[in-house]
């Protein structure tokens, strides 16, 4: 499996829809409440070429970007083979 790392806040709906779909496939994942760790803002900004809407999506240490983008690469069948799944 892949290393699926997400950026998150506690009351954003896009971050409980990525959530929810990872889970449904079964893969786990490290999340990064920024809401919580205010601190890991500006490294998620760096790490998302200045993305600073939540949820901003890894995988293995590739910008995905947000829940419409994962969601669309759903659509389109490659967000498993991302996953390795």
């Amino acid at each position: 499996m892949s290393k699926v790392e997400i950026f998150t806040k506690g009351y954003c709906p896009y971050c409980q829809r990525a959530k929810a779909l990872l889970e449904q496939k079964g893969v786990e994942y490290i999340e990064f409440p920024i809401d919580k760790q205010p601190e890991l803002r500006d490294t998620m900004i760096e790490r998302a070429n200045g993305g600073y809407t939540v949820p901003q999506i890894f995988i293995n240490q590739q910008h995905i970007g947000g829940c419409d983008d994962m969601f669309a690469l759903e659509s389109q069948n490659k967000l498993d083979k991302l996953l390795g799944a």
